[in-house]
């Protein structure tokens, strides 16, 4: 076991380096020994040779349902906000985000895991426009509340600053789920091996499932514990891009957060 340590914890590399065949060849032996020793490098029926984590091998990828949901949430909260707070027209950016993931629909239909470069641009953009709502509804609202414009109805206050509140979640967990080790296409074809985001599940292998990998419900918890710890709780960024998000979406959260409820707390008084 120290021998493992100390190959572990020789020269660490920059994140953004590429990784060459020999060198992702000698990072999946050493994790297979560590399996091995952790008694997780266990072969079942029918296999040859030690079992590597999911998130380290190609895999069917993620199913679509998931996101799919995660989209209709986003679009039903973006037409739930008053006109006044919508990005102008109230329905070319949900129309948008439609046509874009109907793209990605037809590039991957059940399992997210053919990578073109069609698909890629479709999902950046898709988040993009999402993101382009959200930051807007979030920007007039701000801005109404700053200047006294926000109404006198409390109940109507929360509901809208929860629904951007919650639509600023699920973007900011797409951000994160289209980025980390390059998207979910690439993470099915285990295209990088160092990841952006450390989850619990890799640092502790046995207490997870051997097929456990990533979703997009995984980033979305890490999401939604961020907007409301406004710090990492169980997943770490390992990333500038990945610190450097969660920095920008915590900050948002905290202005939004603080200011719809100070106002609501005015007008119950």
């Amino acid at each position: 076991m120290s021998d493992l340590l100390s190959n572990r914890a020789e020269a660490p590399e920059p994140l953004h380096r590429p990784v060459d065949h020999a060198e992702h060849t000698a990072l999946k032996a050493r994790l297979v020994r560590l399996e091995q020793l952790c008694g997780l490098g266990q072969a079942q029926p029918g296999e040859e040779g030690p079992h590597l984590p999911a998130w380290l091998r190609p895999t069917a990828g993620e199913h679509r349902l998931p996101v799919t949901i995660a989209l209709l949430i986003i679009l039903g909260l973006q037409l739930s906000i008053p006109s006044e707070l919508a990005f102008p027209p109230k329905f070319v950016l949900p129309s948008l985000e439609l046509l874009l993931y109907a793209v990605l629909t037809v590039a991957n239909p059940r399992r997210i895991n053919r990578e073109s470069r069609l698909a890629r641009v479709a999902g950046l953009l898709l988040v993009l426009a999402a993101s382009l709502a959200t930051a807007y509804s979030a920007g007039r609202l701000v801005y109404r509340l700053a200047t006294g414009h926000g109404g006198t109805d409390a109940v109507a206050l929360l509901l809208q600053g929860g629904a951007i509140w919650l639509t600023n979640i699920i973007v900011f967990a797409l951000w994160y789920w289209e980025f980390d080790r390059g998207g979910p296409a690439a993470r099915a074809n285990a295209r990088r091996v160092r990841p952006d985001f450390l989850f619990t599940q890799m640092t502790s292998p046995e207490l997870a499932d051997r097929d456990w990998e990533p979703g997009i419900v995984d980033y979305l918890y890490l999401s939604f514990t961020n907007a409301t710890a406004f710090s990492p709780t169980d997943t770490l960024p390992l990333s500038r891009w990945a610190k450097l998000a969660m920095m920008f979406q915590s900050g948002v959260s905290l202005v939004t957060v603080a200011l719809v409820v100070a106002r609501a707390v005015n007008i119950f008084q």
